[in-house]
């Protein structure tokens, strides 16, 4: 088991009110399992999401990783464990601007301290994996919205994390581009790779394995394809 979550709950302090982002998750998620998030604005998705990618702590409740308790880790514990465990795709793709493919990819394994000669032929065989070889030095610019969100998951997927977390990743996309991202992500899981896919469109999640639907901080359903 890769993820193990137990009773998490989130409260937040809005001015003087406290808000229950989540009431209770429990859920576990297998290694290899291709799973979407879904849940209107104001769930707690998002929360969600953002407990298991260690961006977030819970207010209480468990959360292991691998076998090892996260849940209430220091901040700088968590970045260390996000740049080993775990590689994000967003929406709106978080490249530099001014970063070539290859410099964009290559950010993550700077911050893991990787020797340079080594992590170059890491970022041109992930590169080469999600098909733009011949893209190594177009700044994001110089790429369509499509290759960018390719460009993306090349980045997360550099240091071989255990979970890859994708964020809305064909919310920019028109729908032929969407689909060809979809793809991709499907042909990574075939190889083994987990992902969490977080969308409110039924048709993205419905390509995943299996469907967690949250509401009002519960889960309200969890379903297989």
């Amino acid at each position: 088991m890769i993820i193990n979550v137990k009773n998490i709950k989130k409260s937040y302090n809005v001015g003087t009110q406290e808000v229950h982002a989540l009431r209770g998750i429990d859920l576990s998620v297998e290694k290899g399992e291709f799973m979407a998030i879904m849940g209107p604005s104001g769930s707690g998705k998002t929360t969600l999401m953002n407990i298991i990618g260690c961006l977030d702590t819970p207010t209480s409740g468990t959360y292991e990783l691998n076998g090892k308790s996260v849940s209430s880790l220091e901040d700088d514990e968590l970045a260390s464990i996000r740049n080993k465990e775990i590689g994000f795709v967003f929406q709106s793709f978080n490249l530099l601007a001014k970063n070539s493919t290859l410099d964009n990819v290559l950010l993550p394994l700077k911050y893991a301290g990787e020797n340079k000669n080594d992590a170059v032929i890491k970022a041109k065989k992930v590169i080469g994996r999600v098909g733009l070889t011949e893209r190594l030095d177009h700044t994001p610019a110089e790429l369509s919205g499509g290759q960018q969100q390719r460009v993306a998951i090349a980045r997360a997927l550099v240091n071989n994390p255990s979970i890859i977390f994708a964020d809305e990743p064909t919310g920019n996309l028109d729908s032929k581009t969407g689909e060809e991202v979809m793809n991709l992500f499907k042909e990574l899981n075939s190889y083994g790779q987990t992902i969490i896919l977080i969308t409110h469109e039924d048709s993205v999640a419905q390509q995943s394995n299996r469907v967690i639907t949250i509401m009002d901080g519960l889960i309200k359903s969890d379903n297989r394809n």
